[in-house]
C-alpha cells in the first residue's frame, strides 16, 4: 500500500536535506557564497536578464550536483563505512560530477563577465572576441 505524503511534508524533507547540507558541507556553503557574490555582481554589472537566467542554470546545476554528491556519500557510508573499492569509485564519481558542473559554470561567468567587466576597467581595447 502506498503511503502519501502531504505537499508541505515534501517540501520539508526537502529543505531539511538543503539546509543539512549546508550545515554539514563545507564544498556547499562555498558554492552558495560563490553563487550569491556572483548574482550580485551580474546585478552590479548590468548583465541582461539573458545572461542572468544562464548563470541562474548553472548555479543551480552546481548545487544540484553537490546535493546530489552528498546523497550518494551519505548513502554509500550507511552501506559500508570501510573502505572498499566500489565505494571509492561512487564517491569519486559524484565528486567528478561536481568538478565538472562548477568547472563550466566557471567557464560560462568568465564569457558572460568578460566584457562588463573590462569596460568597467576602462579596457575596451582588450575586447577582440
Amino acid at each position: 500500500m502506498e503511503s502519501r505524503r502531504s505537499w508541505s511534508a515534501t517540501f520539508r524533507n526537502a529543505w531539511n536535506g538543503i539546509w543539512n547540507s549546508l550545515k554539514t558541507e563545507r564544498n556547499m556553503r562555498i558554492h552558495v557564497a560563490a553563487a550569491i557574490i556572483v548574482l550580485l555582481a551580474a546585478f552590479f554589472f548590468g548583465l541582461p536578464f539573458r545572461d542572468i537566467a544562464l548563470l541562474l542554470l548553472v548555479i543551480s546545476l552546481v548545487i544540484t550536483a553537490e546535493l546530489l554528491n552528498t546523497a550518494i556519500e551519505a548513502a554509500v557510508d550507511l552501506v559500508t563505512p570501510e573502505w572498499h573499492r566500489l565505494a571509492k569509485v561512487a564517491k569519486d564519481a559524484a565528486a567528478g560530477a561536481v568538478l565538472i558542473a562548477a568547472a563550466f559554470a566557471v567557464l560560462i561567468g568568465i564569457l558572460l563577465f568578460y566584457g562588463p567587466v573590462l569596460s568597467w576597467l576602462g579596457w575596451e581595447r582588450f575586447m577582440k572576441f
